[in-house]
């Protein structure tokens, strides 16, 4: 979520700069292809559900906590970019009447129903502290790309709410005292959703352990996992288990960044193993350093609910600053975001200090400039464990002829009609749809995002890529 992510680069110690660094002895340069808008559908931002009857009242208002003290009255809290004075307004005021439908941070087609996909709601708003009255919860949903005035929406079909009343989950949760146990953004930060193949369950990946959680169809947890690596326990600063800030230490217990666990999640075709991908680099032991500029891939055996002991590694671009999301093409070919932290369509940048030119609050201060999807190959690492990667697309840079697009936001009028851009934070969404196309959403941060807009909360907004050349690489 937004506010963690704003804090990455102080958490790193990079001074800011990109976590990517210079392979050793060179890496292959990857292909570029292009990528065509063949439909756009959007789900409004505020976009609400009501919680189920037999949940806690405190669940009828949600995101009382998102400001320095408790605020019960809907709507006094406004939405922003950042902290005043830098944040620019997004329109929407918290706390909300029931619980938002926001925040897709993980997506996979419904096996046997074409059009449909599986979509993971986040934590809430951000953190631990202020998410203990979000629920947490996905969905199934139907976007119709269909063009004209009859296309363009996206359905909610079901809504599932996670839930532990088998007492499964090894740690007191936010619900501890009741029946039904709902759990909260308190409890975990959900990232990534994995269907299991015969329709029983879910495999869904998380942040604060980060943990693999596998809960049944009806969002019912079965199993709590602990991530491992090279037989160590990996933890990041809000696990359960620890009470330490953000920045490790010597002889301090966590080596994930805070924000920084299962972002993405890929389950190879027949189910049998999943391919759980960190958001950003480890520390070093005992370290505020980052172990290098690439993300650590670990691989889960679900017969076994357990880690085989493999691992590989997803060597970062210049300018990226986490993965996206994780998705299997094949049993060896997967998609992966990789994104910066910036928002906002390029061509509307604020000046850069000591110059004239745009200003605050008609420009974007840090706009979006790496956001693509790239095709990596787990099949074939090299001998340092990296995965090799085949192309990538743009995703500000999408050609739209047709003029599919149903909203192009805020950019300078000089931006051709025919470009269409993605320029949000957090893209959180990518999976294939067929053999010519994939679908990407984006993770709208509510209300705390505004990328499409200057002065506008984002909406979820899922986009049909036309990519065959992309699909077609190996």
């Amino acid at each position: 979520m937004r506010t963690l992510l704003l804090a990455a680069t102080a958490l790193i110690g990079l001074g800011g700069a990109s976590l990517a660094q210079p392979a050793p002895g060179g890496a292959a340069t990857d292909r570029k292809v292009e990528a065509r808008l063949a439909g756009h559908a959007i789900l409004p931002a505020f976009s609400m559900t009501l919680p189920p009857a037999d949940a806690p009242r405190d669940a009828l208002v949600s995101g009382k906590f998102t400001a320095a003290a408790r605020q019960d009255r809907p709507g006094s809290i406004p939405g922003t970019t950042a902290p005043a004075p830098a944040g620019r307004p997004t329109g929407i005021s918290l706390p909300f009447i029931g619980q938002p439908v926001q925040g897709f941070s993980g997506i996979k087609p419904v096996h046997g129903e074409q059009g449909a996909f599986w979509v993971l709601t986040d934590n809430g708003f951000g953190n631990k502290r202020n998410s203990g009255d979000a629920l947490l919860m996905f969905h199934k949903i139907r976007p119709d790309f269909r063009t004209g005035s009859q296309g363009g929406q996206v359905a909610v079909e079901r809504t599932v709410f996670l839930s532990d009343p088998n007492r499964r989950v090894p740690f007191r949760i936010a619900h501890e005292g009741t029946a039904e146990r709902y759990l909260t953004g308190a409890d975990f930060d959900p990232e990534s959703i994995q269907p299991l193949p015969d329709g029983s369950g879910f495999w869904i990946g998380e942040e604060f352990g980060p943990f693999l959680i596998r809960v049944d169809a009806e969002g019912r947890v079965q199993q709590v996992v602990e991530t491992r690596l090279d037989g160590q326990v990996l933890r990041s600063p809000d696990h359960p288990a620890l009470f330490v800030g953000a920045t490790p230490t010597a002889g301090t217990d966590f080596r994930v960044r805070r924000s920084g666990g299962y972002e993405g999640m890929a389950m190879v075709p027949d189910g049998s193993r999943l391919w759980a991908l960190l958001e950003q680099p480890l520390f070093n032991a005992n370290s505020d350093q980052a172990e290098g500029g690439f993300l650590r891939m670990l691989e889960f055996d679900t017969a076994r609910g357990d880690w085989t002991g493999r691992s590989l590694k997803l060597r970062l671009e210049p300018g990226v600053t986490a993965i996206g999301d994780f998705n299997m093409v094949d049993e060896r070919r997967a998609l992966i975001i990789e994104r910066d932290n910036g928002e906002g369509d390029a061509s509307l940048a604020c000046a850069a200090e000591g110059q004239q030119g745009r200003n605050p609050p008609g420009c974007f201060p840090a706009p979006a400039r790496v956001k693509r999807i790239s095709l990596v190959d787990l099949g074939a690492p090299d001998a340092e464990g990296f995965v090799r990667k085949l192309a990538h697309l743009d995703l500000l840079d999408i050609r739209d002829p047709e003029g599919l697009s149903r909203q192009n936001g805020d950019r300078a009028a000089a931006v051709p009609k025919e470009r269409f851009t993605f320029p949000f934070f957090t893209i959180e969404d990518v999976a294939v749809v067929d053999a010519e196309h994939i679908i990407v959403g984006n993770d709208n941060n509510l209300p705390f995002s505004a990328g499409r807009h200057l002065a506008r909360a984002d909406d979820n907004e899922l986009i049909l890529l036309h990519v065959p050349d992309l699909l077609r690489t190996r």
